[in-house]
């Protein structure tokens, strides 16, 4: 990856709607031009970038209550990564789901960073 390139796709990231600030997360030189949102998700995920601390019992609630009012979801991805019913707790069920929708709202732009991305090649 040329300086140019390096750049655009920094300027790019910095711009792009999302939750995380990627370029905490991501060296640019190590996205391949070829599957750049594979790799950049790959970065992302081993450095931590989906990970959100929701701490506070006032600020977990209201998220949960905005979020997942009936708890259903977060619960439910608790449970799938292993945690006992015993050690749920709003700040949990909150950080659980809010990495998720980080997950989720990321995976919607799989289509905007391929398409500019590969255009640098």
């Amino acid at each position: 990856m040329n300086t140019e390139q390096k750049n655009k796709i920094e300027k790019f990231l910095k711009e792009l709607d999302t939750d995380i600030d990627i370029l905490n997360f991501v060296d640019v030189e190590l996205i391949e031009l070829d599957f750049p949102f594979e790799s950049l998700w790959y970065i992302l995920d081993y450095n931590g970038g989906f990970n959100v601390d929701i701490i506070y019992y006032d600020k977990a609630m209201n998220y949960l209550k905005e979020n997942d009012p009936s708890l259903r979801k977060s619960i439910n991805l608790a449970l799938r990564m292993g945690h006992n019913p015993d050690q749920l707790h709003s700040e949990l069920l909150a950080s659980l789901l809010a990495s998720y929708n980080t997950v989720e709202k990321f995976n919607e732009l799989e289509d905007e960073i391929n398409r500019y991305i590969r255009s640098l090649r």
